[in-house]
Parts: structure tokens; C-alpha cells; sequence
């Protein structure tokens, strides 16, 4: 019988150890980030009832589903991490405090085609702010306070934090008759950058929107200057809507806030034509860019909902949220060489041991890892050039060898594999410590 060749399926990411390191590392920083926030851990299963999971599909959301049954069960992988929430905070309400913060990092499952870049499997890093009956302003300010401390602790400088508000684009196109047009006009203009403004322009034309009313459009988007200018120029507008004035207020609350939250204004702006998440999102809207590297698209967005659980029950639950797609994020950064996955292992030092007492050695690595030292010992019988190799090949910074003599004279040489200095020490874990740390 031939051997199954080892394959990965198309559209799943699978790591080398060195890349895998370097992987964890941005997991946990941008969830080392979150937790100075105050936000608190969740997790939720992989697999849902479809009935639960798919309350609100619909469209290429439920294509997109990985659906299968196991006995009498309808199954499905969660898509997101946004519909287990609102399952979660409904299910267990009245033992959550509001306002409910929350972080969740973990995979989740679409099956898209599988293309460079694109993961049908893929780790998603979200938080959300979740009020019981309303959730104050403010706390879409929070958010991109919460983004800058997030991609400043990945080691990036130049970003850009873009934000507006769904209503102030609801109200405009109610304001010129063309509210039924307003999501297919949002989603037209949200393409603006990749297909230029005459084709914009044509495409909302279609719609039979008028001339005038496209200029209108156009002209609004295109306002310039900064955030505040921005925000001048939008109440000088004069459009006598409701929901557009409510949307410019509740922006111009927000960047004012914004500042106080220590965010610099180098770092965020009102930008008028972003408008994501059409049929979910219904006030502040976020997308993040790398300024440098715009062709890596947004890297985190989210934005503002009136209520996350309808589905789920009848209770009114408003929050604001975002999400990093790490997986893509990780992928595009490394294909640009903007991260390199340079450390080959976690162990802080190797012990080699070279004597029958191998209780001696053992204690000290049991005695390193309780002073959190992350400590490796050579168990294979083979040669000391053989050992050092392998310290040498995994890069591990400092080795000892411990052997009659060590043990009897109770001193040990500490060799830093980088400089090949050779220090010697007291057989003790803390001194070891001392001179790794």
C-alpha cells in the first residue's frame, strides 16, 4: 500500500516553528494590549448549532459556511466571532456586568477561494464594548485609543486610524431621495479608490440617480482639510436631517474625545467615504491603514451597532467593536519582509548533562523554569560536538554542561553561544538567572 502524501489543504496556514514564534509573539501582544484596557477574556466553540450560528446569515455569508451534520445535528464553524458574542451575551445575561467588555482571539472558518493572502481559515483578534439598553458615545472614542496602543506595541508608527459615521451618510442620501439607493451608492463609493471617481460616478448613474445628485455625492466625499475642517464643512452643509445632523454630532463628539484619550492627530481622521459593514454597522465606523503599505488594505476596522443580539432576544444590547484579521495581517507582513521570523527556539539556556547523576542536572532545569527560565535539556546520547551543534543551529543563547567535576566542585561555566564568552557561577538557578536576565 502506498504512503498518503503529507499535504495541507489550499486556504490553511501552516507554520515552521521559527515562523510560528514570531506569530505567537503578535498574538500576544495585541492581546497583552487589550488586557491594559480592561478588557476581559472570552471564548466561545468552534461549533455552533447552525440554527444559532445562522439566526442572521444570509447571502455569500451563508455560502461561505462550513455546514455538516453528526447524527440528528446541524452543525456549522463560526464565520466570525461577532454572532458567538451576541449568542453568548443573550445566553448569559444575568451574569454579565454592563457595560460587558470583552476580547476573543481564535480561529474561524470561511470557505472562500483560496487565493494568495486569502484564509479559509484564520485567527480573528476582536474586542467590543456591549451596553444594556444604550452604550454612551464615548465609547467609540475609546476605540481607536485602544487600536494606537495595539499597533504602536506591534512596532508600527505610521498608521492612520479612519473614521465616520453611518449616519451622517444615511442622512445625506434621505436628505436627496435616495434612501432605498443609500446601501448599493455606499457600496459603490467604497470602492472609489480602486476603481477611480468617473467610474464611481457611472456605476451610481446606473442606479438612476441624477446628475446633480451624483455631483452632490461626489462633493461631499471629497471634502478636504482636517478633521475639524472636515467636520466644520459637513455642518455647513446645511442639510436639514435628522439622522445627518445626529451622525455629524455623535463625530464630532467622538474626535474631540478621541485627543483625550492621548490618540495623536497624526494617527487618526474623519474620512467621509468609508462606510463599511453596510447592512451591520449604524454609527461610527473605523478602518485602519499602514500608510506605507496601503495595498495591504485595512488592518483592523469595526465600528458602531444598535443591536448586537436581535436574534437572540429582545433585549436592546448596543455596542462598538473591532477586529484584527491576524492570519492575513501575519501573511502580508511577511511577504513584504516587514517582520522577520528570526528566533529558532524558546529556550533561554540548554543544560548538557555528562554524568551518571542525572538527578543533578534535572534539578537545576526544574529549578530554572521555577524562576522562569525557559530551560531545555539534551537528552540524546551523542557526542559534546553534536550538543553544542544543536544549541548552535536553534540559537539558544547560553548552555551548560554539568558533569563529576561540576557537581564536586559545585561550580559551573555558563557559555553565551553569541560571544562565546564562558562565565563561571555558583551551581545555583539564581545566579544562572542573574547573568541571563
Amino acid at each position: 500500500m502506498g504512503k498518503t502524501e503529507p499535504r495541507t489543504l489550499p486556504g490553511f496556514m501552516e507554520l515552521l516553528p521559527n515562523e510560528q514564534i514570531l506569530f505567537d509573539q503578535m498574538k500576544q501582544k495585541i492581546e497583552d494590549s487589550y488586557k491594559t484596557f480592561g478588557f476581559l477574556p472570552i471564548d466561545t466553540p468552534i461549533i455552533e448549532s447552525s440554527e444559532v450560528l445562522l439566526a442572521k446569515a444570509g447571502g455569500e455569508t451563508e455560502k461561505q459556511i462550513y455546514r455538516f451534520t453528526k447524527g440528528d445535528n446541524d452543525l456549522s464553524l463560526r464565520f466570525d466571532l461577532t454572532v458567538p458574542l451576541a449568542k453568548y451575551v443573550a445566553k448569559n445575561y444575568g451574569n454579565l456586568n454592563f457595560p460587558f467588555r470583552r476580547y476573543q482571539i481564535g480561529k474561524v472558518y470561511r470557505g472562500e477561494k483560496a487565493q494568495k493572502g486569502r484564509y479559509r481559515e484564520f485567527y480573528q483578534c476582536d474586542i467590543d464594548i456591549i451596553g444594556d439598553g444604550e452604550l454612551d458615545i464615548i465609547n467609540d472614542a475609546e476605540i481607536p485609543s485602544v487600536i494606537y496602543s495595539t499597533f504602536r506595541k506591534l512596532g508600527f508608527e505610521n498608521f492612520t486610524v479612519k473614521i465616520n459615521n453611518r449616519k451622517i451618510l444615511n442622512g445625506l442620501y434621505e436628505s436627496i431621495g435616495q434612501k432605498e439607493n443609500s446601501v448599493e451608492i455606499m457600496r459603490i463609493i467604497d470602492k472609489i479608490e480602486k476603481i477611480g471617481e468617473d467610474a464611481v460616478k457611472e456605476e451610481i448613474s446606473k442606479l438612476g440617480v441624477s446628475d446633480n445628485d451624483i455631483e452632490k455625492i461626489i462633493n461631499f466625499i471629497k471634502i478636504d482639510g482636517t478633521s475639524d475642517e472636515k467636520i466644520e464643512k459637513l455642518e455647513n452643509l446645511q442639510i436639514d436631517n435628522e439622522t445627518y445632523l445626529m451622525g455629524v454630532n455623535e463625530l464630532k463628539e467622538v474626535i474631540n474625545n478621541i485627543r483625550l484619550f492621548g490618540v495623536p492627530e497624526k494617527n487618526f481622521t474623519v474620512d467621509l467615504t468609508i462606510a463599511r459593514g453596510l447592512d451591520y454597522y449604524t454609527g461610527t465606523v473605523y478602518e485602519t491603514f499602514l500608510n506605507e503599505y496601503r495595498e495591504l488594505g485595512s488592518v483592523c476596522s469595526g465600528g458602531r451597532y444598535e443591536n448586537l443580539a436581535e436574534n437572540y432576544t429582545d433585549r436592546k444590547l448596543p455596542g462598538v467593536g473591532i477586529s484584527i484579521g491576524l492570519t492575513r495581517l501575519f501573511y502580508k507582513l511577511n511577504e513584504l519582509n516587514l517582520i522577520k521570523a528570526d528566533k529558532k527556539s524558546i529556550s533561554n539556556i540548554l543544560i548538557i548533562p555528562m554524568t551518571e547523576k542525572k538527578e543533578v542536572p534535572f534539578k537545576l532545569a526544574t529549578d530554572l523554569r521555577q524562576l522562569g527560565v525557559n530551560t531545555e535539556i539534551y537528552l540524546s546520547d551523542k557526542k559534546i560536538k553534536a550538543k553544542m551543534k544543536y544549541a548552535d543551529k536553534l540559537e539558544i543563547p547560553y548552555v551548560v554542561v554539568i558533569g563529576d567535576e561540576e557537581i564536586e566542585t559545585k561550580k559551573i561555566k555558563l557559555k553565551n553561544m553569541t560571544t562565546g564568552e564562558e562565565i563561571e557561577l555558583d551551581f545555583d538557578a539564581e545566579s544562572i538567572k542573574k547573568i541571563i536576565d
